[in-house]
């Protein structure tokens, strides 16, 4: 139920944000967009039968720095770096979180997994790197940190088939498209639906991340179904 209200406020809060955002004023950005994030992570900080303590404290920590981010990001000032270093650190975060108590493989289905996000990742890098500058460096960095999250997201989800790793990794490919967004309306052009597409798909995904923390009670009758369907 608690959940569901804090949906409910996170999914509020982030609709007069992205309205701020095309129409003003901007001290309504400056309340709202903070303001989404702080539901979203006391629906994690909520959940009362995490997968596990570690999962739940690592989304926590990864949120909040997601939250300075958005801060660092939105302020007049030009905080860019200090933005991108936060969310660097929330994605390296968010991989020791989708690490918790599953295996480091090295299979040829797990390598052949990575093979869809090192091909987005070179096509992005094609597309960004002519128009980055002296931020080619730092860019590419953060998107093989970004890339290695969405990577580690799917491989929990493939070994555990919990429904929280599910929701985890679709989150995971949601913050995928949410930069790749924001990466290409700053440095190959801006165009009007970006602040949609952004906005939209990163509350997505961070909702999505905070909510799989909830999911670890059942997962093993639902993991049993799960694999004697498919078998």
């Amino acid at each position: 139920m608690l959940t569901a209200v804090l949906t409910l406020l996170a999914i509020m809060s982030a609709s007069l944000n992205l309205r701020a955002e095309y129409l003003g004023p901007q001290y309504q950005v400056y309340l709202f967009k903070p303001l989404t994030m702080v539901f979203i992570i006391l629906i994690a900080i909520q959940a009362r039968k995490p997968v596990s303590a570690r999962y739940k404290y690592a989304i926590i920590v990864g949120l909040l720095f997601s939250l300075a981010g958005d801060i660092f990001l939105m302020l007049p000032t030009d905080l860019f770096i200090a933005g991108l270093v936060s969310f660097l650190i929330a994605h390296l975060i968010y991989i020791v979180a989708f690490r918790v108590d599953v295996r480091l493989r090295f299979s040829g289905r797990s390598l052949g997994s990575l093979a869809p996000f090192v091909i987005y990742g070179v096509i992005m890098f094609v597309v960004l790197a002519p128009y980055v500058g002296g931020m080619l460096v730092p860019v590419l960095v953060y998107m093989v940190a970004i890339l290695v999250m969405a990577w580690q997201a799917e491989e929990r989800w493939s070994q555990t088939r919990q429904r929280g790793a599910l929701l985890a990794f679709i989150g995971a490919a949601l913050f995928v498209i949410s930069d790749s967004a924001l990466a290409v309306n700053r440095f190959r052009g801006q165009y009007y639906a970006a602040t949609a597409l952004v906005l939209g798909t990163y509350f997505a995904a961070q909702w999505l991340i905070a909510l799989s923390v909830g999911y670890g009670s059942g997962d093993e009758k639902w993991q049993e179904s799960h694999e004697s369907r498919s078998g």
